[in-house]
């Protein structure tokens, strides 16, 4: 299935938007560690500035932008084309992450999003290279003001959760289920920071790249990719509300977007750069997140050695026995003094209540139940207590318990790897969202006037 130039611009359009069109000289940015090499394949480097200039008070209400811009980038996207033109990796970087900037004098460190204020896009890719060592060929970047009216103009965006999303800060408000989301509520969605579940950037960066992938497959699907002519109109359309740097024209996105456009969805792999501190305090800079060294490394060596970013263990190491939660962050209460020890062993918040239990124990495995809410809470549990049985209990409250019976109790060690739950790498199809019928507007997202419906395209 074909996959365009669209790629390119909806990445650069997500969580940012429409701005003139007027050349961002990269060109002459000082080249980091490997900057000057062409390496292998073709790099492109996406950007979002957080900026509220040009808004009206009232364009900041209705997209909820009302807060004090920093001139910085909010969404950061290192696209590879593979030179055989075969494969896409998408790689987004946070916008808390600690690096040292490029091209400074004394040397100075802080939040890659930081680059922008203080050299533009010039030092952004400067600045990316350094910390890559990977050579940027080409450079896209928008702000706020036009995404609400280019994803209506594509017809609306899916959005999609598990369960219910709030942020105040964004005003993102939905339910659980699969939207169709107007541009309005989807700039909401991929802007979030602060919402109930899994706050931070790993979070927020999976959902933009969900929209980006939904939207492809319902651009495709739709037939609004099908050949050369339509990809140049497309591009020359979105060229509109993006800029480039001045060695990127609509010839090169077109070539570029001809090469994608011809990619099979386990070819066009998305992840996060994995992190090893996601709390990094820095005087004058706050809470940064810290990339893992040989992880992160282990990704740019792929990518610079033209190689698949899936299925490298150096990249996204396997655990043997994986939790997809914190276990220090599960409250669970254990009717066994020993199974207890074990678990509160293995990181668990452990309460031992085995002076409550029964004298004699049911016959079977352990029974875990969990609250409402807490399913990958239960799940953690379970993968530390092999063979037990998981149920739902409506009577508990933000908790698990385990009653142990009759057989005996294996607990095994979990490994919790945040990188896993937020931004492993992944081929497109784990990243799209679920084929349920769009849920109604009711719901929590409006359908915006003349979308289509969602297609799949798989």
């Amino acid at each position: 299935m074909r996959r365009t130039a669209v790629a390119l611009t909806l990445l650069t359009a997500l969580s940012c938007g429409a701005v003139g069109s007027q050349a961002v000289s990269a060109a002459g940015a000082p080249a980091g560690a490997g900057g000057g090499g062409g390496g292998r394949g073709t790099n492109i480097l996406v950007v979002g500035i957080d900026s509220r200039a040009g808004l009206s008070a009232a364009e900041k209400r209705r997209l909820h932008v009302g807060g004090k811009g920093c001139n910085c980038t909010d969404v950061m996207m290192l696209v590879h084309l593979s030179q055989n033109r075969r494969r896409a990796s998408i790689v987004s970087i946070p916008r808390d992450s600690y690096v040292e900037y490029a091209g400074t004098t004394p040397a100075r460190s802080g939040k890659i999003n930081g680059a922008y204020a203080l050299g533009g896009g010039p030092l952004t890719v400067a600045t990316v290279e350094k910390a890559t060592g990977l050579h940027v060929d080409h450079y896209l970047e928008a702000d706020f003001k036009g995404f609400e009216q280019t994803v209506n103009n594509l017809g609306g965006a899916i959005v999609c959760t598990d369960r219910p999303l709030k942020d105040e800060n964004s005003g993102l408000d939905i339910g659980a289920g699969r939207h169709l989301s107007d541009g309005n509520k989807t700039l909401r969605y991929v802007r979030a920071r602060h919402v109930n579940l899994r706050p931070g950037d790993l979070g927020r960066v999976r959902r933009q790249q969900r929209v980006v992938n939904d939207l492809l497959d319902r651009l495709t699907a739709e037939g609004s990719l099908n050949g050369p002519i339509s990809t140049a109109r497309t591009v020359r359309t979105l060229l509109k509300t993006v800029r480039t740097d001045a060695r990127t024209g609509v010839d090169d996105l077109v070539r570029i977007g001809w090469a994608l456009g011809h990619l099979r969805t386990d070819r066009t792999e998305f992840a996060t750069v994995p992190i090893r501190l996601f709390d990094h305090r820095v005087p004058g800079a706050g809470s940064t997140l810290v990339w893992d060294e040989a992880r992160s490394a282990a990704l740019w060596d792929a990518l610079g050695a033209d190689r698949p970013i899936t299925g490298d263990t150096r990249i996204q190491p396997v655990a043997e026995h994986p939790a997809p939660t914190d276990p220090a962050r599960i409250k669970v209460r254990v009717d066994d003094a020993d199974v207890a020890a074990a678990l509160r062993g293995n990181g668990f918040a452990v309460t031992d209540t085995s002076a409550t239990a029964p004298a004699v124990r049911p016959s079977g495995p352990p029974v875990i139940r969990y609250a409402t809410g807490q399913e990958e809470d239960a799940a953690t549990v379970a993968a530390a207590l092999p063979g037990s049985r998981v149920q739902a209990d409506l009577d508990l409250e933000a908790v698990v318990e385990v009653a142990v019976g009759s057989r005996p109790v294996r607990v095994d060690t979990v490994t919790y790897d945040r990188n896993v739950a937020d931004g492993a790498p992944v081929t497109a199809d784990r990243v799209r969202c679920a084929e349920p019928p769009v849920a109604p507007a009711a719901a929590g997202a409006a359908r915006p006037a003349g979308a289509a419906g969602p297609t799949g395209r798989r």
